[in-house]
């Protein structure tokens, strides 16, 4: 009995350690699964963020495919309109092409028909000269067949103001007789101050650049980005469109008459200078070489010659009879403006310079300063003053017979030059300066009070590029970005 009793209670223990084996045991498997449990439980938080990472690249894919879809269905239908395009400007260029053959087949003719006109007159002048007697009058020393004194109605032109006086010129020409013996120097005994607008035109199919009275006051002539030149007769205050003139391949820039009011002398931004007769549409003579666009273009005191001054830094002196360039000077900046009296050329350039020219040795003998960037110069009628047009929204005059740095300067609350092309002018009796503002209004000044005399608003939509004042006195044209010319007196 009590060796059963020892034998169960050693089995016993033995259990109770197998129970704490398998206790202990258990426990590691608890602790085990528990840790297993929370890396399930990360997995699983990580799996669903990848999930909806997965998720959100889906969508996003979706959506570049539409945009890849949208975009190739634009190329698509781009590269269509493109090949449209093609075969349009194809067939443009072909009707182009078509064109400019019909207008130079129609130039042709129009050119072979005068020829052929002159050539009738000529033979028909030669054939009258050989019938003709000549009586030589030994005790006249001028020509019998033409008259030196001035035509009845330009009597009658001093009664509106302006007196026409000639004198002889001298030099070679390839312009009449008549051109060569008279040579018009107008002056003005008291210019008006313009108060009203007389008349409004919508002058060309673009902006004017230009404007020019003849030295008669009964022609205008206005230029634009339209690449022609129009004139217009002054009569009765009131403009009429007399004739265009083309030739230009881009815009006008600068427009000059010659003395007499036979010859128009225009510069271009297609970097030329084109001569015409105010009688005929195609340009007598072409001035090529400018490198640049042409920005001035004026007729010198010596037969058959002009000076011409452009941004490619250069002004040029040329012969008219060889249509050539005969000097070149060379200079430091551009030239935005020249004038001519007798042999000497002031131009105004870009980097504020004022550049004195001597032609015959074709050299600077003076430099001034300007106040700002020069984009216009005129001369008094006397060639006394110079006056300067300056992007500092200044006007300067100055004495050219000091030539010294002082000057006049005239400014006005409102005024502003709207570019570096806007040409302002003096009146014929050196009195008044007319500029036009880039709020479209003209403003004139009192030269002895130096202050603003009249303000001319309201009628031009746009900046004002150019103002001229007639050689008589009576009348002001200005003319604007936006096509627009207006007749300005005080009639």
């Amino acid at each position: 009995m009590k060796k059963s009793t020892g034998e169960l209670a050693y089995q016993v223990v033995e259990l109770q350690q197998k129970i704490q084996i398998k206790t202990c045991f258990l426990q590691d498997q608890q602790d085990s699964l528990q840790v297993e449990t929370r890396r399930l439980g990360g997995v699983s938080d990580a799996c669903q963020t990848l999930q909806k990472q997965v998720d959100h690249f889906n969508l996003e894919n979706r959506k570049l495919k539409e945009d890849y879809d949208s975009l190739l269905e634009r190329q698509r239908w781009a590269e269509s309109k493109l090949r449209e395009q093609k075969v349009q400007e194809e067939e443009m260029l072909e009707k182009m092409l078509q064109l400019k053959n019909q207008a130079a087949a129609r130039m042709n003719n129009q050119n072979e028909r005068r020829s052929r006109a002159r050539q009738a007159t000529l033979q028909k002048d030669l054939q009258t000269a050989a019938r003709s007697k000549v009586t030589i009058d030994s005790s006249s020393s001028a020509p019998s067949s033409r008259s030196t004194s001035p035509k009845p109605e330009l009597h009658a032109s001093r009664g509106r103001g302006q007196t026409r006086l000639f004198r002889k010129r001298r030099g070679h020409s390839v312009s009449s007789l008549h051109e060569d013996l008279l040579y018009p120097v107008g002056f003005c005994v008291s210019a008006r101050v313009p108060a009203r607008s007389l008349q409004v035109l919508e002058a060309h199919e673009q902006g004017i650049n230009a404007v020019r009275f003849s030295f008669s006051s009964d022609l205008l002539a206005t230029g634009g980005t339209d690449r022609i030149v129009k004139l217009w007769e002054l009569r009765a205050g009131s403009l009429t469109h007399r004739t265009t003139l083309d030739g230009s391949t881009e815009g006008i820039t600068c427009i000059e008459f010659d003395p007499m009011g036979q010859k128009v002398l225009a510069a271009s931004y297609d970097r030329s200078a084109l001569l015409w007769r105010v009688d005929d549409s195609v340009p007598k003579v072409t001035l090529t070489g400018h490198s640049r666009k042409v920005t001035a273009a004026k007729f010198t005191r010596v037969s058959n010659q002009v000076v011409t001054g452009s941004l490619d830094r250069t002004v040029r002196l040329w012969d008219l009879q060889r249509t050539a360039c005969v000097q070149q000077v060379e200079v430091v900046s551009s030239c935005s403006d020249l004038v001519c009296s007798e042999n000497i050329i002031i131009s105004g350039h870009f980097d504020c310079k004022i550049r004195v020219w001597d032609s015959r040795v074709a050299s600077c003998t003076q430099e001034l300063p300007a106040q700002g960037r020069v984009t216009s110069l005129d001369l008094s009628s006397d060639r006394r003053q110079l006056l300067i047009c300056c992007r500092d929204d200044c006007l300067q005059l100055v004495d050219l017979r000091r030539w010294s740095n002082e000057r006049l300067c005239f400014r006005a609350e409102g005024f502003k030059c709207g570019s570096d092309s806007t040409r302002a002018v003096m009146s014929p009796d050196g009195c008044y300066l007319a500029a036009g503002s880039a709020d479209g209004a003209v403003y004139i000044w009192n030269v002895s009070t130096g202050n603003l005399e009249t303000r001319l608003p309201d009628k031009h939509s746009s900046s004002i590029s150019a103002v001229s004042w007639s050689p008589s006195g009576e009348y002001v044209v200005s003319v604007d970005r936006s096509r627009r010319a207006i007749l300005w007196s005080d009639i």
